[in-house]
């Protein structure tokens, strides 16, 4: 059991990469910037950081300074997307949570960066990509 919960922890963080994220310090310091790294040991490096003060763009933590992560930027929502993959593709498609990724009839890849793929269903899918992230910017 505890392997699958260390597994579970492992693709949060994973997912967090690259997204705008607060972290504050256990010295209650708080550095705002992209995720762009962490390690097994959780330590981080941040990039764009704001809020530390002048000619500061990275910032490496080192774990046993850390307090929390924050996310600050909604999430792309791959399990809605999915779900409305589905009912055009009806059992074929599945979501790859290891990858960030949505994989219809075993050939076109769906990530939040766009769509992937060969054959007649890529335009169809893509249409659905694109209406889903039209309405998830509203």
């Amino acid at each position: 059991m505890s392997s699958i919960i260390y597994k579970k922890f492992n693709n949060e963080i994973v997912s967090m990469i690259g997204r705008k994220v607060v972290v504050e310090t256990s010295e209650g310091k708080n550095y705002e910037g992209d995720l762009v790294g962490v390690d097994g040991s959780l330590n981080v490096i941040l990039d764009n950081v704001s809020g530390v003060g002048e000619n500061v763009y990275k910032v490496v933590l080192n774990r046993d300074f850390l307090k929390e992560i924050r996310l600050v930027e909604k999430p792309f929502d791959l399990k809605a997307l999915a779900e409305r993959l589905n009912r055009v593709f009806p059992g074929l498609v599945r979501i790859r949570e290891d990858i960030r990724s949505i994989i219809v009839m075993d050939k076109i890849k769906v990530t939040e960066q766009g769509v992937e793929g060969s054959g007649l269903a890529v335009e169809r899918v893509k249409s659905v990509y694109d209406e889903f992230v039209r309405e998830s910017k509203k």
